[in-house]
């Protein structure tokens, strides 16, 4: 393996290095000559991170699609860290993308592994994929591999508003008929926060970041919208945040918009 580009410390957080030399360590045993480069997108590349409430997002390039035995041999490792007591052992989210895959969007494109709260499946990537390439060419952190800006098509502005537009339609409007998850603190801040930012691509044109979205929205528009935003950027695990009604009305306009 190639590991000329390999950056020791990939992140100002000590404790975040250490599960990624970790998961690193286990891709490169694992996928051998299928490894072509291991990413973070996310806060820990736009400069938001949290250490209360951000995961770590990251992506794996592979060769090409991986084996049945490989794929078998990740949902164990991802399982290992899981229990391993390690700190954001637990807040792993990501993907395995073949290369092929990753310069432009094609919705034919195999089912590719991914890790989400915990659980490790095989899906195709959803609307936010293309949003997610943009943030990996424009702002992606290099851990080993290399530099990610020549493998990806630049992504325009109307291809980012469509995908948040996709991303709307599949996602967030049936959660107006199906309201469960809004139930939730935790997830009553994160639609607010995602609701400013997808407001602000669609105005813009461009991608920016969850804090950054939400003073925009703020300034645009005001009251009492503001005082609901100011609460989900407040938001820490284990506080309240109950405003469920404001939340559902923002998601609303934000679908319909």
């Amino acid at each position: 393996m190639n590991s000329e580009n390999y950056l020791i410390q990939p992140t100002p957080y000590l404790a975040v290095n250490a599960v990624l030399d970790r998961l690193l360590a286990d891709l490169q045993a694992i996928l051998d000559d299928y490894f072509v480069g291991l990413y973070l997108y996310g806060s820990l590349a736009s400069g938001d991170f949290n250490l209360e409430t951000s995961d770590i997002d990251f992506l794996v390039v592979t060769l090409d699609v991986l084996p049945a035995e490989i794929v078998e041999a990740l949902a164990v490792m991802h399982q290992r860290l899981n229990t391993s007591g390690l700190p954001w052992a637990t807040k792993l989210e990501g993907s395995y993308v073949p290369q092929s895959a990753l310069r432009r969007d094609d919705p034919t494109a195999p089912p590719c592994p991914q890790i989400n709260e915990g659980q490790f499946y095989l899906a195709q990537q959803a609307n936010d994929w293309i949003i997610q390439r943009h943030i990996l060419r424009e702002q992606g952190v290099v851990v080993a591999g290399p530099p990610l800006a020549p493998l990806i098509d630049p992504v325009g502005a109307h291809d980012l508003c469509g995908a948040v537009l996709g991303f709307l339609r599949d996602w967030w409007a049936p959660m107006l008929e199906h309201p469960t998850r809004l139930q939730s603190s935790e997830y009553q801040a994160y639609a607010v926060l995602t609701m400013c930012r997808a407001l602000h691509t669609l105005e813009q044109g461009i991608i920016v970041s969850k804090p950054v979205a939400a003073a925009w929205a703020q300034a645009k528009f005001g009251e009492p919208w503001a005082t609901v935003i100011a609460g989900a950027l407040a938001w820490r695990p284990g506080a309240t945040f109950a405003h469920f009604e404001a939340v559902v009305a923002l998601i609303r306009y934000t679908v319909l918009k």
